[in-house]
């Protein structure tokens, strides 16, 4: 009797956990097929005009223009379904289609401009995308053509990460400040000195505390930047209310000036054959 008991609870266990497992492919292959179907887009947005370094965009770099970096490391990634790059100049409009990008309209100039902020240059982007082809991507992702040295790992991982957060405006991508704004000044018309901001509770002089004593603060780095178009279009905003940090611990280059270039020229070079 025992012995029946016995068996016939194993084939009881064995049905629930044939049953389990069953479930859970179902599961899996439902959570794949959302993947397959979440359009993701990839906005590299390269201006011609600059200042500190002309035709910026596309000077090369290990032997490729700079915006084809951020191009081919948005092709490669396992999450983002389009690459558009967003410019009003032609030349560099041919390139991005030649590093296989979509250019498929010019940037107005009057988005093009040296005070320009993001968000006009990704509300025209998302608008002429809706009300010329009807496409509305769930999640835009923001590259900057001046950060070229992103690893797709890390921009695969940032990507998945503000996937499982759907409450969240957007991702911003940040790292450690390098000098503590706690211990930065103002100076006041009468020539006296004011901290720029006061942490919580802090009694003390800020520029005499330890560093160690003072809130860990963090700059943004220009890495990635994710955000929702309704935010974008809906809001008006580039981050919405609620912005998660997304902490890179890479080294990164961001390319203002030609000091920058030659720092990612090295950055980016393969080792020479020994």
């Amino acid at each position: 009797m025992r012995l029946a008991e016995s068996s016939g609870f194993r084939v009881v266990l064995h049905s629930y956990v044939l049953k389990m497992t069953h479930k859970w492919k179902e599961g899996m292959e439902a959570n794949n097929e959302r993947e397959k179907s979440r359009e993701i887009l990839a906005l590299i947005p390269a201006r011609g005009g600059s200042k500190s370094i002309p035709r910026k965009n596309i000077r090369l770099i290990a032997g490729k223009p700079l915006i084809a970096h951020s191009i081919e490391q948005a092709k490669k990634s396992a999450h983002i379904t389009r690459v558009i790059v967003s410019t009003d100049d032609l030349e560099i409009a041919e390139i991005s289609r030649r590093f296989d990008a979509e250019v498929p309209f010019l940037r107005p100039s009057e988005f093009a401009q040296d005070d320009t902020p993001d968000w006009p240059v990704f509300n025209h982007a998302l608008r002429w995308l809706k009300d010329n082809e009807g496409y509305e991507p769930e999640i835009v992702v923001h590259l900057r053509p001046t950060t070229p040295n992103r690893r797709v790992e890390t921009l695969d991982h940032a990507i998945a990460t503000f996937i499982q957060i759907p409450e969240a405006d957007s991702m911003r991508s940040v790292r450690p400040a390098e000098y503590s704004p706690y211990k930065m000044v103002l100076i006041r018309p009468d020539g006296c000195i004011e901290p720029v901001v006061i942490p919580p509770n802090c009694k003390n002089e800020l520029w005499n505390m330890p560093r160690q004593a003072l809130p860990q603060a963090y700059q943004g780095d220009g890495y990635i930047d994710i955000t929702r178009p309704r935010v974008i279009l809906g809001r008006k905003s580039m981050f919405g209310e609620k912005t998660k940090a997304y902490i890179v611990d890479e080294s990164v280059v961001d390319i203002d000036y030609e000091e920058d270039l030659r720092k990612a020229e090295r950055m980016l070079r393969p080792p020479e054959d020994a």
